[in-house]
Formats: structure tokens, C-alpha cells, sequence
């Protein structure tokens, strides 16, 4: 056991942390000289490589000098806080990477806190050194500000430090010392990490922290063995979360080596490996060699904040593209997405074929919905809202986040104007240069949209972060969206001609081409109300010369949204249509008729309330 370090890696997004793991995987001589290896090798996911960032919790491992180091790779986006929580069961020591440039951002502060909570020994990595205008001194004291704001104890605060450039291969104890390797960062984790807190004198004892499935073996409850040895063959037992015992044998035991999972007879106290045999196991359960032990405790992770519904695809388009469309395909997908997924909460509603789903924010959401596309499903995803709680006297509450905004001092104005809008209260403000950091406290409606804003408000230039921070009393209304939607009227092909006349009302959302259907959004419309439109009109033939003969139709290029901003745009009435190959947005009911029946009788309802 003393020759395992059991290590996580927290950073905030794109600050190198999958590339400094690459480094240490490919330096301890992990891989045959002569093996291929992609970058960003811990970015196992299409969508993770695509979006530059980190959303399973993963595990690495490798060997450095007779000691096996298991490398826990972290989420830096608190909607995957429930990842991050999870893990912190499994690790003695965590690297905290932070970019030279940037300093300390709202994700580490969040992971950090998180293995601050859990009693885990940091080492601190600075990379990018080599970065233009980095200050790495600079950034140490913003490092040691945040330790002291997560109160760590007097032992974390005395956390070694690290100069790396993961880029170059290279660590440093001194800037100004020469380096050509990463050995460095090696010898600080098998100094500074002390060995697995576990006691192999004592039963076998594992607490499940991440799962995984076999098509062969079935499931993979991974966790880190707290006491004890096990076997294949062992008999053990499953303490579910209701307090319900299953025993089972187990049939394979997997720990890691590089980024693979590699089969193993037996396990000690300390290691975090793999086990089959039960087929029902979920995260957070004990697995223990008799029913006389009592279970281990769970730590709670973050409550969900926004709900949203995902249903059955009922448009004129459905089955289309996609293969799996049915309520049944649809649910059996989510509760499996939630056997993995601990941050995420499913439920049925009224309706057979809508369902709840409650989460951390909408990129949670919004990855899941875009996995579902490339799996060929489809489904109509509603606007996400946000949960509300009542406190002992009945008043109403709802989450308030803490929102980190770095932006051009010049845009200032137009970001504080927006934030008062959005109920934000400012907390903090400080002016460093041409850029201004802030922090404000934000009611979680008001971040819905926000960051489609700061980027057109800041060309791109604003960088924003945001933590759960509390329940608090009910903000009042806040305005969503300023602009209508332009509905079509009617099915069939969008022309040219008919767009060309749609677009003085707006901006278009779709091109000539396209398939339409009554019901479904074509554009933006300029003001605030929505207003039927036909985009499939065609001109008509006729043998006499028109005035216009001849001039060639300019169409302003059409507005394409990605999933995520799309969930952010729509109304209260309005769905996203998400298939394999297409992402369109419609009305919830798409008859123009029943439409108008269904917002009187609204009306007349509130009137009688």
C-alpha cells in the first residue's frame, strides 16, 4: 500500500490539464517508443474533444519508479459537479493546475473546494509558463489568496509548487532553473502524496465512485478499496442505498495501466480498481465480504436547479432521421443516463411521452440531448427553468449563483446595464489593466442567456464562470427573451422568393431548401410579438413582364444556433426539435388556431385567478 499514490487533477477549463496528463503518461514510459498516441488522450468523448473540455470523470495509471500512481481526471464545468463529488471518495492528494496568464478561475475554486472539503494534499502546478505575459509569481499569490477564502488547513496552505509548461514537456521547482523533462512533478507526487488512507489488517471494504458496463461482464463498479484484500471468486456483498443486501461472487477484478483497464486475480487496500459481478450496483453502495458490516457514508452532492422537459418528437418531420423514437427508446435511455450520471434526476410526468429531467445547468442538458442525436434518437427538448423551494414560513426561494465575469473595461457599462436587468447584485469589482473582473450573485433565470449576451456584448472577449452558491428569496420577474419568432403557416419547401419578404420582418433561421412544417420558427422577428409567415410561397408564373424582372434576391445568411444556445433562446412555448441531422425550433402546439384558443384561455384563467 505504500507504494500507491492515488492522485485527481483539477483545473478550470483549457488550462492544460489533459495535456499535462498526456506528459506524465507518455514521460514514466507508460507507451512503447514506437506506439501512436493521440493528443488529449483522457478526452475519450467526441464531444469532449470537439468542445475542449472534460465531462466523465476518468482514470489513468502509471508507474514511476516501483510506485503505481492512479490519476483521477476531474470536470472543470460545475454542471458536472456531480462527477467532481464522487471522485474526492477515491483520492489522497490532488494537482491543482493553473494557467500562468489567467490565474485562479470560478471551476478551480469550485473542484478545489471540493478536495479542500475531503482533506486532500494539493500541489500546485503553474503552467503555461511559457506563455506570453505570463506571471507566474503573480499568480502563486492569487493561489494562496483562494486556499486561504477555501479555509484549507495549515497543512494544505504549505502546498509545494510546480512551474510546468505540459505544451514543452517540462517542470521546474525554480523559473530560472533549466529543465527538459517533466521528473520534477514525478518526485513532488511521490514526496508530497502520502500513500491511500486504507487498512489492509481489516475487512475487505469499497465504496463504488464511478461505473462502467461490459457487454460480457455487465456492470463496472469502480472505487478505491478502503480495507482488506479481494479475489476473483471472492464471495462479497452489495449494500444498495435503500439498506437492501445482495451477495454475488466476483468474477473480474480490473485495475488501470496507462489509459487501459487491465485484468488482475487480486487487489489490496489502497488501489482504486474495477469490479464485476453484481448487476445491480449504483454509486454511492458499499461492496463488503459479509451482510453483518454496516455501510459506509456517501458524501451529498449538490442539489439539481433547473428542470426541463424531453419528449416524444410529435412534428410532421419525426422518424425521419432518427431510428429511435419512441417513448420507450427515450426513457430507457435517460434512466440508463442516470445509473451513471448522479447529478442527474429523471421522472414521469402526466403526459406518457414527456419527461422530467432535472440537472446542474443546460450544458449538462445540452450534452446529454447531443449524445442522444449521435445515438439516433430523437426528441423535442422545452426551455430549462429552474427549481424553486420554499423556506419554514412558506416564502418562496430559488437558487442564486455566484457568477465570475472577466471583461474589456470598455464594455462595462453594457455588461452591468444587462446584469441590473437580470436582478445580479455586485459584490465585487476591481480594475486591473484594460480588463475588469466581477462578481455578482445572480438568480439562476437570469444566467439562462447570459453568456449569449456577454459574447455579443464583448465580441468574444468576455470570459465568464459561475458556482452554486445558495437558496434565497424569490427575485421578482426578469425578463426573458426582448424578441418574437416569425411561424410558419404553412408545410412544405422554403423558397427564396417568399424568405426574401420574411426577412425585412427579421432575421431568417432558415434557407432556401429547407423542409418547413405550420408550427415550426423561421426566424427572429424584429419586435416582441410572434407573427405568422408562409417561407414556402412561390412566385407566380405569368406571361406579363413585372417591374422586378430580373433583380437578384440578396438573403442575409440564416441564423444556425448550436444546441445549447438554441435551449437558451427559446420561450415557454416553444420546443427545440433535435434529430441526427437537424436542429429546428417550433411552436408547442403548431396549429396557428389552437395556438390563439390555448393563450386566451390563459388569459381568461388569470383574470379569474
Amino acid at each position: 500500500m505504500q507504494h500507491i499514490r492515488n492522485i485527481a487533477i483539477i483545473a478550470h477549463v483549457d488550462h492544460g490539464k489533459t495535456t499535462l496528463v498526456d506528459c506524465l503518461l507518455k514521460q514514466s514510459g507508460t507507451f512503447r517508443a514506437n506506439q501512436a498516441t493521440a493528443e488529449r488522450m483522457m478526452d475519450s468523448m467526441d464531444l469532449e474533444r470537439e468542445k475542449g473540455i472534460t465531462i466523465k470523470a476518468k482514470n489513468a495509471a502509471f508507474q514511476y519508479q516501483g510506485y503505481h500512481v492512479n490519476i483521477v481526471d476531474t470536470p472543470g464545468h460545475a454542471d458536472f459537479g456531480g462527477e467532481v463529488e464522487r471522485i474526492m471518495n477515491m483520492i489522497d492528494g490532488v494537482l491543482l493546475v493553473v494557467d500562468a496568464v489567467e490565474g485562479p478561475q470560478a471551476q478551480t475554486r469550485f473542484v478545489l473546494r471540493k478536495a479542500m472539503e475531503a482533506g486532500a494534499k494539493p500541489i500546485v502546478v503553474i503552467n503555461k509558463i511559457d506563455r506570453e505575459h505570463a506571471a507566474p509569481h503573480k499568480v502563486l499569490d492569487q493561489i494562496f489568496e483562494l486556499f486561504l477564502q477555501l479555509n484549507a488547513t495549515d497543512a494544505q496552505l504549505d502546498f509545494p509548487v510546480i512551474y510546468a509548461s505540459a505544451k514543452q514537456g517540462v517542470a521546474k521547482l525554480e523559473l530560472d532553473q533549466p529543465s527538459n523533462t517533466i521528473q520534477p512533478l514525478f518526485d513532488a507526487i511521490i514526496r508530497h502524496i502520502p500513500p491511500p488512507k486504507a487498512d489492509p489488517t481489516r475487512f475487505f471494504q469499497l465504496l463504488v465512485a464511478n461505473l462502467d458496463y461490459s457487454d460480457y461482464l455487465g456492470r463496472i463498479a469502480f472505487g478505491k478499496i478502503l480495507g482488506g484484500r479481494v479475489k476473483v471468486g471472492d464471495p462479497v456483498v452489495c449494500i444498495h442505498g435503500d439498506g437492501r443486501k445482495q451477495t454475488s461472487k466476483v468474477t473480474a477484478i480490473f485495475h488501470f495501466q496507462g489509459l487501459q483497464r487491465i485484468e488482475i486475480a487480486e487487489a489490496a487496500a489502497g488501489d482504486i480498481v474495477g469490479l464485476t459481478g453484481f448487476e445491480e450496483v449504483f454509486i454511492g453502495e458499499t461492496i463488503t465480504d459479509t451482510d453483518e458490516r454496516a455501510p459506509l457514508p456517501f458524501v451529498p452532492i449538490d442539489p439539481p436547479t433547473i428542470h426541463m422537459q424531453i419528449a416524444v418528437n410529435d412534428g410532421p418531420l419525426a422518424g425521419q432521421d432518427g431510428k429511435l423514437v419512441t417513448a420507450r427508446h427515450i426513457r430507457e435511455r435517460l434512466v440508463k443516463e442516470t445509473r451513471t450520471n448522479v447529478g442527474l434526476r429523471v421522472s414521469d410526468t402526466e403526459a406518457p411521452d414527456v419527461f422530467e429531467v432535472s440537472c446542474r445547468g443546460e450544458m449538462q442538458i445540452a450534452i446529454l440531448v447531443e449524445q442522444m442525436r449521435r445515438e439516433g434518437y430523437e426528441a423535442l427538448v422545452s426551455r430549462p427553468e429552474v427549481i424553486y423551494q420554499r423556506d419554514a414560513n412558506g416564502s418562496l426561494l430559488e437558487p442564486i449563483e455566484k457568477l465570475f465575469l472577466e471583461i474589456p473595461k470598455d464594455n462595462m457599462g453594457a455588461v452591468l446595464e444587462n446584469l441590473a436587468n437580470r436582478k445580479a447584485e455586485i459584490i465585487n469589482l476591481n480594475h486591473h489593466g484594460d480588463q475588469v473582473s466581477i462578481e455578482a450573485l445572480i438568480p439562476m433565470r437570469g444566467l439562462i442567456g447570459f453568456e449569449t449576451d456577454l459574447i455579443n456584448m464583448t465580441r468574444g472577449l468576455g470570459v465568464m464562470s459561475h458556482l452554486f452558491h445558495a437558496y434565497g428569496a424569490d427575485r421578482g420577474e426578469i425578463l426573458a427573451r426582448k424578441n418574437g419568432s416569425l411561424v410558419s403557416i404553412e408545410a412544405g419547401v422554403a423558397t427564396a422568393y417568399a424568405l426574401n419578404a420574411i426577412q425585412e420582418r427579421g432575421r431568417l433561421m432558415v434557407e432556401p431548401g429547407e423542409q418547413i412544417y405550420g408550427g415550426m420558427i423561421v426566424g427572429e422577428n424584429a419586435r416582441d410579438n410572434d407573427i405568422p409567415v408562409n417561407p414556402c410561397k412561390a412566385k407566380r408564373l405569368t406571361n406579363m413582364r413585372s417591374q422586378g424582372e430580373g433583380k437578384g434576391i440578396q438573403l442575409e445568411p440564416a441564423l444556425k444556433m448550436t444546441l445549447e444556445r438554441a435551449l437558451e433562446y427559446i420561450g415557454p412555448d416553444e420546443y427545440v426539435e433535435a434529430t441526427p441531422k437537424h436542429l429546428r425550433l417550433r411552436k408547442r402546439i403548431l396549429g396557428e388556431t389552437a395556438r390563439k384558443r390555448a393563450a386566451q384561455s390563459r388569459v381568461v384563467k388569470v383574470a379569474a385567478a
